[in-house]
């Protein structure tokens, strides 16, 4: 089911770009205002922009459901896990504790040195 639907997308969305691609912009239509290329149109001055919209809405919206299907089937095979599951029955002061045997110890985390045993420069 999903590859069919990842395909099927694919071609909404192929086809969603060429029809936006295809289509013109605002100000194209002032020259098919005065006659300009009316005649030599297939679906004539206004025809083309409707049916191009309309084609374009409903695979946009073809686009989106797919989408959001894609997204629930996606979601499906996961099991949410929260931290607190993961405790297997322990305590969080328990949990806590063994954290904190399991630390390192402080006489491996190292010390900055202080002011009297870094070298001074000479003064000049």
């Amino acid at each position: 089911m999903d590859s069919i639907l990842i395909i099927v997308h694919l071609f909404v969305a192929a086809a969603l770009v060429s029809l936006v691609l295809l289509q013109q912009g605002k100000g194209a239509d002032m020259g098919a205002a005065f006659g300009s290329g009316s005649s030599q149109t297939v679906f004539g001055a206004r025809g083309s922009a409707n049916f191009l919209s309309r084609t374009t809405s409903v695979l946009a919206t073809v686009f989106f459901l797919t989408s959001l299907s894609l997204a629930y089937f996606a979601g499906q095979g996961r099991q949410v896990e929260s931290v607190v599951d993961r405790l297997d029955g322990v305590a969080p002061i328990e949990a806590a504790q063994d954290a904190m045997q399991q630390a390192p110890a402080m006489e491996d985390v190292p010390v900055v040195p202080d002011e009297s045993s870094v070298p001074q420069e000479p003064a000049q």
